[in-house]
């Protein structure tokens, strides 16, 4: 930064000696010419001096307007991009074709930012469209069951049908709000507080038996092969991440599949989550773990897309990654690298 600094005052300097040179050189010549034909007999030399330094403020006033015009022409063209942004106009942009270096840098790194404010705005949007949609499906379901239930003619068995799809759209709604609450926690988290070490092997296998009941429903068989490791981390956050990728994959396993879990350590901890689901398509890979996406194999399920936003922003702040492996009717394969 300080070295382009120094080449910007440089540049300018550079500029400003050579628009009192081009002055001399202008008006040397012609007052030369001028006090050899006699234009300036009889006056002393101090008179001359005062007429050539007039003459040479002049055409130096006259060549600064216009080579100062050429320097603030993009730094005005800057202004009037930075207005309209303010104005909440984020499809202009600033050419990048500058002879100096700084100004092109300036133009560049302007034009990525409002790329990045586009794209947040975009985001944005979608997370709004999206929230407003995930409300209104079970609120309509629970308004319209409720004005159901007021029917004085119903059956028992249709009553307590009723009130069972009430409670488990008034389910969905609950969760999606908790998501919502989590994944907005963690995007404004930076680092990860509360460390601990522990075995991350057990946590894995607490992760596996809490989910016990969902897996034997659909007779599942848990294929489960755990190094023993001792990690230094939250434990909390990280079991948010094993619960949601081994719920998905017993959500879109049929019954009979096989799920395994795997976990192991070299330089990097590794744990893979592998089943013999429905997979996923190749679009829906590249935006699987975007907020609210849902894919058309998720869409016959009743997630709400943050489930694998929230592992990957967890992820994220462990400064490791994840990644996904799958193919439609090929199952899936999730795989989590963390730092030791």
């Amino acid at each position: 930064m300080k070295k382009r600094s120094f080449k910007l005052g440089f540049y300018f300097t550079l500029v400003v000696f050579a628009i009192m040179s081009a002055s001399i050189v202008l008006i040397a010549p012609i007052m030369a010419l001028t006090a050899s034909r006699g234009y300036f007999a009889g006056m002393d030399i101090m008179a001359s001096f005062v007429v050539l330094y007039l003459l040479s403020m002049a055409t130096g006033v006259t060549i600064s307007a216009i080579v100062g015009h050429k320097i603030l022409k993009p730094i005005l063209k800057f202004s009037s991009a930075l207005k309209e942004v303010s104005a909440g106009n984020f499809q202009v942009q600033v050419p990048e074709d500058r002879r100096i270096e700084e100004l092109s840098l300036m133009a560049s790194n302007f034009n990525r930012m409002v790329q990045q404010l586009q794209n947040t705005e975009t985001v944005h949007g979608d997370f709004i469209a999206n929230l407003s949609h995930e409300f209104k499906t079970p609120l309509a379901s629970i308004e319209g069951y409720a004005m159901l239930l007021k029917d004085q003619r119903l059956s028992r068995e249709e009553h307590d049908e009723y009130v069972s799809r009430i409670l488990h759209a008034t389910h969905r709604l609950s969760n999606l709000s908790g998501n919502i609450l989590k994944i907005s926690r963690l995007e404004s988290q930076e680092i990860i507080t509360d460390k601990k070490q522990y075995r991350l092997d057990e946590q894995l296998r607490q992760a596996v038996l809490l989910l016990e009941e969902d897996w034997s429903r659909k007779n599942l068989e848990m294929d489960v092969r755990l190094q023993d490791v001792i990690y230094y981390g939250n434990d909390e956050l990280l079991m948010q991440v094993w619960l949601n990728l081994l719920s998905n994959a017993i959500k879109f396993t049929p019954p009979g599949g096989t799920i395994t879990v795997e976990l192991t350590k070299t330089d990097t901890v590794k744990a893979v989550v592998r089943d013999t689901g429905i997979g996923i398509d190749k679009d829906s890979i590249e935006h699987i773990f975007e907020k609210f996406y849902q894919g058309d194999t998720s869409r016959k399920s009743e997630g709400n897309g943050l489930g694998l936003a929230i592992v990957s922003r967890i992820v994220k702040l462990c400064a490791g990654t994840i990644s996904v492996e799958a193919a439609p009717g090929e199952g899936s394969v999730f795989t989590v690298s963390l730092p030791l």
